[in-house]
């Protein structure tokens, strides 16, 4: 029974709650950035360069020559599907992207914490660190202004 209540209290924690939570959320943000790259980026990619498309761009490794990757593919060739790379490499760029815009916002809604009244300060005398209440160095007993 130790370790079913062990294992309860392990998923319990808010980390692994807020990291499954993450998960599926990034699960549902590459639907739609695949989407934004299939549906309209690589369109418009494809209209500016002559209408080429890109996810079609192969190279047969066989030497063979087929109409489409999707025959070549049918007829068990082994290709090098570039332009699906580029595609891929195209998506993942923009996913950096927004995750990065997200933590700089995070961080610019982030308060600093305001920093602390120091406690110590330096001996002029022999610059040993001591208290700030201080009134004598208690490495040289020279006496501390305050």
């Amino acid at each position: 029974m130790g370790m079913v209540s062990e294992f309860k209290e392990f998923i319990m924690r808010g980390n692994v709650m807020d990291m499954a939570v993450g998960v599926i959320v990034g699960g549902a943000f590459n639907t739609i950035v695949s989407s934004l790259v299939d549906d309209i980026i690589m369109p418009v990619i494809s209209l500016a360069t002559g209408k080429i498309d890109f996810t079609s761009l192969f190279v047969a490794l066989d030497g063979g020559t087929y109409k489409s990757l999707a025959q070549a593919k049918e007829e068990g060739a082994a290709v090098f599907a570039y332009g699906s790379f580029i595609q891929n490499v195209l998506q993942f760029l923009i996913v950096a992207f927004v995750l990065f815009l997200v933590v700089k916002g995070m961080n610019k809604l982030r308060k600093p914490e305001p920093e602390k009244a120091p406690t110590t300060k330096i001996c002029p005398f022999c610059k040993n660190e001591v208290p700030i209440e201080a009134t004598r160095c208690g490495f040289c007993t020279s006496e501390l202004s305050k």
